[in-house]
């Protein structure tokens, strides 16, 4: 079985991601020792956006359409080439699906109460929530800031960040 699977690892990609999930920001496509064949098909579709790793560098931003992926990786010849490591190709290529759709919903609020004094009310507790949306503007940026080389990267992985942010600045907008 082993065998099969080395030999479909041979054939030239489809580079596809369906979002089956609610809170996926950022999806790896999964590749057999990330190794995308030279001319693989990628297929970004509306709401995403595709970066392209190409050995270890962030090469390319793709928008949704079809495109076709120049890698070093050339069907059958690559892998005979990377006899030395272990019949293994050192050209290592990724692609990162990242979901450009408006992600709702997200919830904030003050763990603790804030305390405010108040020139007629003396010392008052407040405490503050609500719900605010996100979505990606820029990819590149969020892969080099944020996500690295996470394979799947979810909403609720950055929430905590973005409700410690809106909870500071709201405690600064009651100080001001």
């Amino acid at each position: 079985m082993a065998i099969w699977s080395k030999l479909r690892g041979e054939f030239i990609d489809i580079v596809e991601w369906t979002d089956d999930s609610q809170d996926t920001l950022v999806y790896r496509f999964q590749r057999h020792a990330n190794e995308i064949k030279y001319g693989a098909q990628l297929i970004v579709r509306e709401g995403q956006t595709a970066a392209f790793v190409n050995q270890g560098k962030l090469t390319d931003v793709f928008e949704p359409g079809r495109h076709v992926l120049e890698t070093d990786n050339l069907p059958l010849l690559s892998t005979m080439q990377g006899w030395k490591y272990g019949f293994s190709s050192p050209f290592k290529a990724e692609v990162y699906f990242v979901s450009t759709r408006r992600f709702t919903d997200l919830k904030w609020g003050t763990k603790n109460p804030l305390m405010l004094r108040d020139q007629d009310f003396g010392l008052v507790c407040l405490r503050a929530f609500g719900s605010y949306a996100i979505r990606v503007h820029d990819t590149a940026v969020l892969l080099r800031e944020l996500v690295g080389t996470s394979g799947h990267y979810k909403t609720d992985e950055i929430t905590d960040q973005l409700r410690n942010v809106i909870v500071s600045r709201f405690a600064d907008l009651l100080g001001a």
